[in-house]
């Protein structure tokens, strides 16, 4: 099998994601210039200081492709590639058919520094496909927080799901074990794809809201003696598929709701994201509470926190 090379140029947002995600990956020796050298399955990826990153190997086109989705989403611009291997055939572009019967999961809570991680799985019938049109689903990226709040317990009447909520207590000690972030996701999607796979539903597809090359993802979950395998890999895949606009307003549902009983618990609202807001509220709870509260409400790991501590 030939060889392929692939050179993309990236964005100082994607670089810092690369070097999050390549963290446990990476080569002991740096080529000059280089940020770092990561073995990816087959393919070494090399990230230059330049921004440049470079994919070699069997499935470098595989290895690239989730960060050529990356760079497009953090920069909003069309991003052109250079191969040394010309391909005879175009690459055929992953669309689903949107009536099928399919299992699919997506999590939420990853991005914000107060409150857990949220992976859901749900099996969407065809039969039900209309029901979830008619409730907008197809558009659960333009839904608010207040409509999935009343949408969400119409949806789980009807359709059956499987989540998963990791509290930040076990993220940060996830975190201490140097688990990455995508380990933990590849991790808890396995984990409720197989228990709902267990219900055995009549299924056409399984899919994931790809997060990660699906290489890295099946080594994340290789020592699990329980595995779902038969997957099928989607960027922005609500947008195709019912069952993961289900899981992802689910999981957004389920969120919201753990998050107002933390903040019932310190007697203020915690805010959503990542911002300076959520700073102020971290000193505050700090200063009430102490800094052992943090630990039990936000993920540490976060660029917040050493604001919050140092202030």
């Amino acid at each position: 099998m030939q060889q392929t090379t692939i050179t993309l140029k990236v964005s100082n947002k994607t670089k810092e994601q690369m070097i999050d995600f390549f963290e446990d990956l990476k080569r002991e020796k740096t080529p000059p210039y280089a940020i770092f050298q990561a073995q990816d399955g087959d393919t070494v990826v090399t990230l230059y200081e330049s921004g440049k990153a470079v994919f070699q190997g069997h499935d470098a086109d595989l290895s690239s492709d989730f960060w050529i989705e990356t760079e497009k989403i953090n920069s909003g611009k069309a991003i052109t590639t250079d191969s040394r291997e010309k391909k005879k055939e175009e690459k055929i572009k992953k669309v689903l058919p949107i009536r099928i019967n399919s299992i699919g999961s997506d999590e939420v809570g990853t991005g914000d520094y107060f409150g857990p991680i949220v992976v859901t799985a749900s099996y969407v019938a065809k039969e039900n496909i209309d029901f979830l049109l008619d409730l907008k689903v197809k558009d659960s990226k333009k839904l608010t927080d207040e409509q999935i709040l009343k949408i969400v317990p119409q949806i789980i009447k009807k359709i059956p799901y499987q989540t998963y909520i990791l509290n930040n207590k076990d993220y940060n000690n996830y975190k201490m074990k140097n688990m990455n972030m995508n380990q933990m996701k590849a991790i808890l999607h396995n984990k409720v794809l197989y228990e709902i796979k267990q219900k055995n539903f009549s299924y056409d597809y399984i899919v994931v809201d790809q997060f990660e090359p699906p290489k890295s993802y099946f080594n994340h979950i290789s020592k699990s003696t329980k595995k779902v395998q038969d997957i099928f890999f989607l960027t922005k895949a609500e947008d195709q598929c019912l069952s993961v606009a289900c899981s992802s307003l689910i999981s957004r549902y389920i969120f919201l709701k753990e998050m107002d009983k933390l903040s019932n618990n310190l007697g203020f609202t915690l805010p959503k994201g990542a911002n300076p807001q959520v700073d102020e509220i971290g000193k505050k709870i700090i200063k009430i509470y102490g800094k052992e509260k943090l630990e039990q409400v936000a993920k540490l790991n976060f660029k917040n926190t050493e604001k919050i501590l140092n202030s």
